[in-house]
């Protein structure tokens, strides 16, 4: 199904007139860059000498991040450790003009970090070599959780959307939605993005989840594969469980599928190249350009365009990154010069 190419650009000229809470983990994404220097004598391992160190926004900090590059007003509400992984993402944000007021910095309490260490030659791309991640111990404090639902419930008085991302760190839990949301209302628009709970937000308010395919296939226990009547069916029933409006399914390089209640499903494929560059956080870069989407006016099925064009774009690029209003623009309008008349509505 094409989308009306026009509309979507009058969709994304709309995202910086938006305000969206994001509910989410923060995570601190360090990538650590060595040029492979020898073997060791000590064990078969790459020895490395390092280059750089850089942190970026990861998890919920970067759905939250992709919100702030695509022009839309976000009012991030989680919480950090009070260390250095915390301290670094709440500089990155004030950084960009996000207000961190609703960041709590909770003492005893780990930062959630996922180290990725890269090594290559001195003109070779540097690949993965290994992953460390670190986790918070233990849940958070009753007071804190409820400061964490008091400030969302304030913010979301004022957005037009609700964007949960929930990494399993304890902050964007089902239980903390429903503090938030009290009796769920079919007015209020609430989006999720869950990587190991998603069933556990059914009949919590939410209108639409982004889940991938594999995390489907992770919930029923089961494998879809090339099955398209497999996909079908774990959609409709995950869609009906949860009492969503709409379910968009992310497939990789088969694109998108978008499953609203009482309709036929809808497939997008894939926008740009199936060989993507990196995958890191592409998942917070969909979930961030359909929830503004949505409050700008999108139907699901636009917003879904749109957040596949962004998607496209982001694997395209190395490490955790955002996509920027600009870049989502260029795309359609590449799009608009070369897909014929009768194909771009």
């Amino acid at each position: 199904m094409s989308a009306d190419l026009s509309r979507l650009v009058d969709l994304i000229e709309a995202f910086p007139r938006q305000t969206i809470v994001l509910l989410g983990d923060f995570v601190a994404d360090e990538f650590v860059f060595g040029e492979i220097s020898r073997v060791s004598r000590e064990a078969p391992v790459l020895i490395l000498r390092h280059r750089e160190t850089q942190l970026l926004p990861g998890g919920g900090a970067n759905a939250a991040n992709n919100l702030a590059d695509l022009g839309a007003r976000v009012l991030p509400v989680s919480a950090v450790g009070d260390d250095a992984a915390g301290r670094a993402l709440l500089d990155y944000f004030r950084r960009k003009g996000v207000d961190t007021s609703a960041i709590l910095c909770v003492r005893k309490w780990a930062t959630p970090t996922k180290t990725r260490y890269l090594a290559g030659w001195t003109h070779t791309v540097r690949q993965q070599v290994l992953r460390v991640d670190r986790e918070p111990s233990g849940e958070l404090a009753a007071s804190v959780s409820a400061a964490i639902a008091r400030k969302a419930r304030e913010r979301f008085r004022r957005a037009r959307a609700l964007l949960v991302s929930d990494y399993g760190c304890g902050v964007a839990t089902s239980a903390m939605l429903r503090k938030v949301l009290g009796r769920p209302s079919p007015e209020k628009l609430v989006t999720l993005d869950s990587r190991y709970s998603l069933l556990d937000f059914g009949g919590a308010g939410i209108t639409a989840a982004t889940p991938n395919e594999p995390e489907l296939e992770a919930l029923h226990h089961t494998r879809i594969g090339n099955d398209r009547g497999a996909l079908e069916r774990l959609a409709g029933q995950t869609l009906r469980k949860m009492k969503l409006q709409t379910l968009v399914v992310t497939r990789g390089k088969d694109g998108m599928v978008v499953f609203e209640r009482g309709r036929k499903p809808v497939a997008i494929p894939v926008y740009g190249t199936d060989q993507a560059a990196d995958v890191t956080g592409a998942g917070d870069t969909v979930i961030a350009v359909f929830t503004l989407a949505l409050a700008a006016g999108a139907t699901f099925v636009e917003a879904a365009h749109l957040a596949n064009y962004a998607g496209g774009i982001v694997v395209m690029k190395r490490g955790t990154a955002s996509v920027t209003r600009g870049e989502l623009l260029a795309a359609i309008r590449s799009d608009a010069t070369t897909v014929p008349a009768d194909r771009a509505r």
